[in-house]
């Protein structure tokens, strides 16, 4: 899982950036000043850190010196200052992106994602995924189970990664949909999911009539019950 440290002063901006995030698979904590921020970083380990400039008790641009002192970390500036000047400085100093406020947070999400590819982080540079006897080779789009291979259709797959990386989280068939319908040209209605939903579980789960990775939240949605127990990189 990519984890994130958010230092951001306005609760509002911080708690809906986090909500998002967290749809999308990420781990994210949020720090409201520069001196959380900072024992945040001694006590964990994050894959990219966002950082507003203006806080209560100092300047983004300062901070991102000293953590450059002592770790690499990817860091991308949240600020209302989109002038020339100050985009300029923060990445002169060592930052990896800019993003100016307000800001669209699938952008933000973007931005993230191709920072992370750039430094080798991203979730998507995994090679492979295990989930108990399952393993998800993702660069191949290749699912075994007990080192055999099972053949998915394109939207079952899709369907699997939507799941995985959503790991534990319970996602509406609402959400599901609109997930399956950003990253396939199928049309795939309410009707049509329960039915993927069932031949995947056929492929995958040991007995689909009582499925241990695909659980059903009886009038919420699914959620995909586990977690990763080996990543090749």
């Amino acid at each position: 899982m990519i984890n994130v440290l958010m230092i951001e002063d306005d609760s509002t901006i911080a708690f809906g950036v986090k909500y998002a995030l967290e749809q999308e698979g990420f781990n994210i904590g949020i720090c409201k000043d520069l001196e959380s921020g900072r024992k945040s970083i001694n006590d964990k380990e994050y894959n990219i850190i966002l950082l507003d400039v203006m806080l209560a008790d100092g300047n983004g641009y300062e901070f991102c010196k000293e953590i450059r002192e002592i770790i690499d970390t990817p860091i991308i500036f949240l600020t209302a200052c989109d002038e020339e000047v100050n985009v300029v400085t923060g990445l002169d100093i060592g930052g990896d992106d800019y993003v100016s406020k307000p800001f669209r947070v699938r952008e933000l999400i973007s931005r993230m994602n191709a920072v992370l590819r750039r430094r080798g982080n991203s979730n998507e540079s995994k090679k492979v995924v295990k989930f108990g006897d399952l393993s998800m080779h993702t660069l191949e789009a290749r699912v075994y189970k007990n080192g055999e291979e099972i053949f998915l259709t394109s939207v079952e797959y899709k369907l699997l990664l939507i799941l995985t990386r959503n790991k534990n989280v319970v996602l509406s068939r609402t959400k599901i949909l609109e997930k399956l319908w950003d990253v396939t040209y199928d049309f795939v209605n309410d009707n049509t999911l329960t039915v993927y939903i069932k031949r995947l579980r056929e492929k995958i789960e040991d007995d689909s009539t009582n499925p241990k990775y695909i659980i059903t939240v009886r009038g919420l949605g699914y959620k995909w019950n586990g977690s990763e127990n080996h990543v090749s990189i």
